[in-house]
């Protein structure tokens, strides 16, 4: 288990990255902190990295990761996170651990130091990185770096950080924010919409009115026209007809 909040923190870091990084592959197993059994019948052969990563085996829940009942598959890869408890002749057993039993990638970083080392096997041994700044691991695909400030840094393959969980809630309430504001905006416009829509039809509207009205004025002057025609009169200079005026109806 993590000895103070900084390691823990960083164990959480990386073991929930891993995850992320690999949460549509049913056939990556990833832990943190789990006994790893590598021997079938001695269980005081064990180590528990603080994360790991086992391609080809399925997710799930585990009391340990026995490695006989896994197809023999070891871990692949693995994390350990330095505290002031570590000591050198422990680190030294945990290396020679890992190296006996077949993992391919370790990496060690110490957060009070700021330091990050790493090593990948070839020709059968764990031989060390020369420069972990910008290495990218083989099975994972991820690059990793180390800040100024000598924090730890882990980028996917696609370039995208890995994340903290308060960064990750704090980006969703971020993007939840701006969708509830696209929504307001989208709302807005479709009102305005609807408002210009109802402006137009009251204008047409209108116009039909002006034209119904225009409509009945003309039919009013028609009838006018026709009765003074009947009393002899011409509508269109108000002079008596030549012609006798018939007689009123």
């Amino acid at each position: 288990m993590s000895d103070n909040t900084r390691q823990f923190r960083w164990i959480v870091y990386i073991k929930e990255g891993l995850e992320w990084l690999f949460a549509d592959d049913p056939n990556v197993f990833v832990a943190g902190d789990l006994l790893w059994y590598p021997v079938e019948g001695d269980n005081k052969i064990r180590q528990a990295p603080d994360a790991m990563v086992a391609f080809g085996r399925p997710k799930g829940d585990r009391g340990s990761y026995r490695q006989w009942e896994e197809d023999n598959i070891p871990p692949q890869v693995v994390f350990e996170v330095l505290s002031p408890g570590n000591t050198i002749s422990e680190m030294t057993r945990k290396f020679q651990f890992y190296h006996r039993h077949g993992v391919e990638e370790y990496y060690l970083y110490d957060p009070d130091e700021g330091t990050l080392d790493g090593f990948v096997r070839e020709e059968g041994a764990l031989v060390g990185i020369e420069r972990m700044e910008g290495w990218v691991s083989p099975r994972l695909g991820t690059r990793f770096g180390i800040t100024p400030q000598g924090d730890l840094q882990l980028w996917r393959p696609d370039g995208t950080p890995f994340e903290s969980y308060v960064e990750i809630a704090a980006r969703a309430a971020q993007e939840k924010q701006r969708a509830a504001q696209e929504s307001l905006r989208a709302q807005s416009a479709e009102q305005r919409a609807e408002q210009e829509s109802l402006r137009a039809q009251s204008a047409e509207q209108r116009a039909e009115q002006e034209s119904l009205r225009a409509q009945s004025a003309e039919q009013r002057a028609e009838r006018l026209a026709e009765r003074l025609r009947q009393l002899g009169i011409d509508p269109d200079n108000g002079e008596l007809s030549s012609q006798t005026p018939r007689k009123p109806c």
